[in-house]
């Protein structure tokens, strides 16, 4: 009975709090919305309890991307309450050689019939995961409620904080009745924290899927209330080689010796912060470097080993990094300004540079920002006031990315809360409520 009075009253204070979560931002009256979105927000509020539950049912899995039977659990859970909403659900397998769990998909509509009857809405495709970064030999950290706002668990915030939210407001517009015209793909992938490789075969159907429709939502963290991601940045890698004559240091800096290949490659990446550090929503990191008078790395372990002696010139360095950017543009010129440092070599040494790409970018597209103005009509009819774009500096790269060529893109219409991909990851629970609220009037306005 005590464990009931608690539960209880955790709930009213995340209700509670919810409420003051609104009021704080509140700039207009909620005088704009229809009975039918009335009736969504009654049915979300009486349903926390089972958004709760649910969230603590997926957490207490773990489903690190490499447990794939853990991955395969949560996707389970996940289906079945698709299918409440119902949702049609299929498990899509990917390669064993690719070592991941595969994806969850759910759909409703995309068939002639429903074509036929929907003249007015977008098809939608509405993005989350399975997956989080936290593997079964990592240390447990169950579902726990902390205080009346805030629990912790593994990926509570990233993202099955989010997959209860896109799955809690899609159950709130069947229970009215309210998705017969709808065309709805949802895509939880298995793999967003750590993609299988090849891309094309770990996301090929992911994007086929997404080409049937034309607006992705995606419902990764939120970074606030009144602000959701219009743009992403996208991630590339590279990898820097620096050959050198090699002898005795005594000879370094002469025309027969040279300068050898540490001073080349230090040249190079402090080139790089020169030239390139001060672009903004540009970052390259150096996450290895590696030289002596005898060098290893392994690539597939991001892992090496070096030898050398004061009294030697180095003959070999390798250096890794990152390219971060926010359009195609930006990593093109980017690339162009990296191989012209690269080529002008130092005497006595030759350099090399090799980009690979990775996740494309979330381009800032007219498409995004008129999505954008619906989300604010939305938040403003709530009383919460208008919605803004979030600076496309504070992401990384997602799953949303790979297909922003296709559709326009929203992200960030996730849980909010604390520690992504570290111990003791917390969600915020009392500013659950609304964001379910703003997730279901968001898909019903874009659905009609």
């Amino acid at each position: 009975m005590k464990k009931s009075i608690i539960f209880i009253g955790i709930l009213f204070s995340i209700s509670i709090g919810a409420k003051q979560a609104l009021s704080a931002q509140n700039t207009k009256p909620a005088t704009s919305l229809s009975k039918e979105e009335e009736k969504i927000i009654a049915y979300i509020d009486a349903n926390m309890p089972r958004a709760i539950a649910l969230l603590k049912e997926s957490v207490d899995i773990n489903s690190g991307t490499l447990n794939i039977e853990g991955v395969k659990k949560v996707g389970a859970i996940f289906a079945r309450e698709f299918e409440k909403a119902n949702f049609k659900t299929k498990w899509i397998s990917l390669p064993d050689s690719l070592r991941r769990g595969g994806h969850l998909v759910a759909s409703i509509g995309f068939n002639k019939e429903a074509a036929k009857k929907t003249t007015k809405g977008k098809k939608l495709f509405l993005i989350g995961h399975l997956d989080t970064v936290f593997e079964p030999d990592m240390p447990a950290n169950p579902y726990t409620i902390l205080n009346d706002s805030t629990a912790t668990g593994q990926g509570v915030t990233d993202m099955k904080g989010g997959d209860v939210i896109m799955i809690i407001a899609l159950q709130a517009l069947q229970a009215q009745a309210l998705l017969k015209e709808a065309n709805i793909i949802a895509y939880l992938t298995g793999d967003e924290e750590h993609a299988g490789t090849p891309i094309d075969i770990s996301r090929g159907d992911f994007i086929e899927s997404a080409k049937q429709t034309d607006i992705a939502l995606g419902f990764e963290g939120a970074n606030g209330l009144n602000s959701v991601a219009t743009a992403r940045r996208g991630a590339s890698s590279w990898l820097l080689n620096v050959k050198a004559k090699t002898g005795h240091s005594s000879g370094v800096f002469t025309p027969s010796a040279g300068y050898g290949a540490i001073y080349e490659a230090a040249r190079i990446v402090n080139e790089f912060r020169v030239q390139l550090s001060t672009e903004k929503y540009l970052t390259f990191n150096p996450g290895v470097f590696i030289g002596g008078s005898e060098t290893n790395y392994d690539a597939t372990k991001a892992t090496g080993n070096a030898i050398g002696k004061t009294n030697i010139i180095s003959p070999a360095v390798t250096v890794t990094g990152d390219l971060r950017f926010l359009t195609e543009q930006q990593k093109i010129n980017a690339r162009k300004k990296m191989q012209a440092i690269v080529d002008h070599s130092l005497p006595g040494t030759k350099a090399s540079i090799e980009f690979e790409d990775g996740i494309p970018s979330m381009a800032p597209t007219d498409g995004n920002n008129k999505v954008l103005e619906v989300i604010s009509e939305v938040t403003t009819a709530m009383g919460a006031g208008s919605t803004v774009a979030g600076d496309p500096g504070s992401r990384g790269a997602g799953d949303i990315s790979y297909i922003a060529a296709y559709v326009d893109c929203i992200d960030g219409l996730g849980s909010s809360g604390k520690g992504s991909h570290a111990p003791g990851e917390t969600i915020h629970l009392n500013e659950l409520p609304y964001l379910i609220k703003r997730a279901a009037l968001t898909i019903y306005r874009l659905s009609r």
